[in-house]
């Protein structure tokens, strides 16, 4: 079930780190903010890679590929595409926020330009988020990709109020630096340290 390339679909949400060396690459700048219920993050960043190897890491979802990129990722995986032939993926997470751990799911409209952009629209019907949307934008530059990375979403679980939305913020940039320097590596051939974590049965796959 994987998607048309030259067709529109997209990828996903993976965070992104503080401004600072990763492996090769360098990531520029990242800013989050928040607005009511609502995150947003923003980073711009240099991997030394090529953009269709890039590319290519961000669209793997099959049988649990995003648990290379991160291991909050415990299941990715394509379900069934929607009516009008745009692919549908799906990744469960796992996380915890000061003592308060939740397994969150999410299931988005995949959008591809491929190979420089790709776009995610969570599903809230079927997701722990009310709303998700994320942006990867992959301009080749000499020797290399420029990436520019955001991501809105408003979860529909609990975030302690004060020091939840801080603690937040904190976990979206740490984990997003080892998740940039894992991307870099995967779109190089080289190993990250992570394997796959699994895919969905047959019957979520055809659930939607």
């Amino acid at each position: 079930m994987r998607p048309t390339m030259k067709s529109r679909c997209g990828a996903a949400a993976v965070l992104a780190g503080a401004a600072l060396c990763v492996g090769a690459g360098e990531l520029h700048s990242l800013d989050v903010t928040r607005d009511g219920g609502r995150y947003e993050l923003v980073a711009e960043t240099r991997l030394d890679a090529r953009a269709e190897d890039i590319f290519a890491v961000l669209i793997d979802y099959e049988d649990g590929g995003f648990g290379r990129i991160s291991s909050v990722y415990k299941e990715s995986d394509y379900l069934e595409p929607a009516p009008d032939g745009t692919p549908i993926v799906y990744t469960r997470m796992e996380g915890c926020l000061l003592g308060f751990c939740k397994s969150m799911e999410r299931v988005e409209r995949l959008e591809v330009d491929e190979p420089h952009y790709i776009r995610t629209v969570a599903l809230p019907e079927h997701s722990d988020f009310e709303f998700s949307v994320s942006e990867w934008e992959l301009r080749p530059v000499d020797g290399g990709t420029e990436v520019t990375y955001r991501l809105a979403f408003d979860p529909a679980f609990w975030v302690p109020p004060v020091i939840g939305p801080l603690v937040l913020k904190h976990q979206l940039k740490a984990g997003g630096e080892r998740a940039i320097y894992r991307i870099e590596r995967l779109a190089r051939g080289e190993p990250t340290g992570l394997g796959r974590s699994k895919g969905v049965d047959t019957e979520l796959a055809s659930a939607n």
